[in-house]
């Protein structure tokens, strides 16, 4: 019997989207909490009643009050407020901050051995802001990001180059944010490196830069054509590769916003880059040797990270354990 414990802190729209992914994964129990009266139960009945109608079972609750989180092994965080047209991830900082700051105290009575996966924007400073707040060790606290731009730009190639998409292994590095690296130099299809793969078909990788330039904007994208609110069915589908990975200690190879302390010239700041992900959180992170062009790319994006880390340390220092 399954007996792992799934909070989703959140029940918006990839709060929802990604309990209905985990019930059909069998990966355990769900609970969705939400401080809006009545959201997160409703939603969790809702998904009820349709494992009903098709004739499925699965264990999922929803509560307004932090106390069902309780227990439970892994949290993803989605709580906070979506952009919306004309809005960067940034805007988001000052009120989404608030909220964490209040969050980190629940998490840590209820949850206090949890890992932690933060998918609330702007993404690798709330990740940080989450890892101080609750002084939960950095490795079981990460950042979902890296896996979602780089299955957009996976499907960006996919149709350029006219392949399928679980063919191309490709990573996005750095913030999650429009400074993000795609890394071309790094990408195969099936084992036949990019530049090779152009070079056969008498293509350039100057080609390739709409593809790279959409890749960074994908969010924004999504914003501009739904009017009301931001990406679910693909971060959702994103968490749920990490939960997997850390409930079945899979040791995935991913990117992801972790901790760095010292790799890529980074320190103490939550960036995208490739780690292994298992049971207990980030076993390591990944040193890829980079060009001169990719590490100042990184250093670009990484730095913007910064700032925002510096920006929010003052309100975090009355308020952090």
């Amino acid at each position: 019997m399954n007996t792992h414990k799934i909070g989703l802190v959140g029940a918006g729209n990839i709060g929802g989207w990604l309990a209905q992914l985990l019930i059909n994964e069998n990966l355990g129990t769900v609970v969705l909490y939400d401080k809006a009266p009545g959201l997160a139960e409703g939603k969790a009945l809702d998904l009820t009643q349709s494992l009903a109608i098709v004739g499925r079972g699965g264990a999922i609750s929803g509560s307004d009050d932090a106390s069902c989180l309780e227990g439970a092994d892994i949290l993803v965080v989605t709580a906070g407020l979506a952009r919306q047209p004309g809005m960067s991830r940034e805007d988001l900082l000052d009120k989404n901050v608030n909220i964490f700051c209040d969050l980190a105290q629940d998490i840590k009575k209820y949850a206090p051995e949890a890992i932690i996966i933060v998918v609330t924007n702007p993404l690798d400073l709330m990740v940080w802001v989450m890892q101080r707040l609750t002084g939960f060790p950095a490795e079981r606290v990460v950042g979902m990001a890296g896996i979602l731009d780089s299955g957009r730009f996976r499907l960006f190639l996919s149709s350029f180059l006219d392949i399928c998409p679980s063919d191309i292994q490709t990573m996005v590095l750095g913030g999650h944010g429009d400074l993000m690296v795609p890394l071309l130099r790094y990408t195969t299809i099936q084992g036949i490196p990019l530049k090779e793969w152009l070079k056969i078909h008498h293509m350039d990788m100057s080609a390739l830069e709409p593809l790279v330039a959409r890749t960074r904007q994908g969010g924004a994208e999504l914003v501009s054509l739904l009017k009301r609110g931001s990406a679910y069915a693909g971060p959702a589908a994103s968490c749920l590769e990490m939960v997997r990975a850390v409930l079945r200690d899979e040791q995935r190879v991913f990117p992801c916003a972790a901790m760095l302390r010292g790799e890529y010239g980074c320190h103490d700041i939550y960036a995208g880059v490739p780690v292994v992900l298992g049971r207990t959180g980030v076993k390591r992170v990944i040193s890829l040797e980079l060009t001169s062009d990719e590490q100042e790319a990184f250093q670009q994006s990484a730095q913007r990270v910064q700032e925002l880390t510096l920006s929010v340390e003052p309100l975090l220092a009355t308020r952090s354990v």
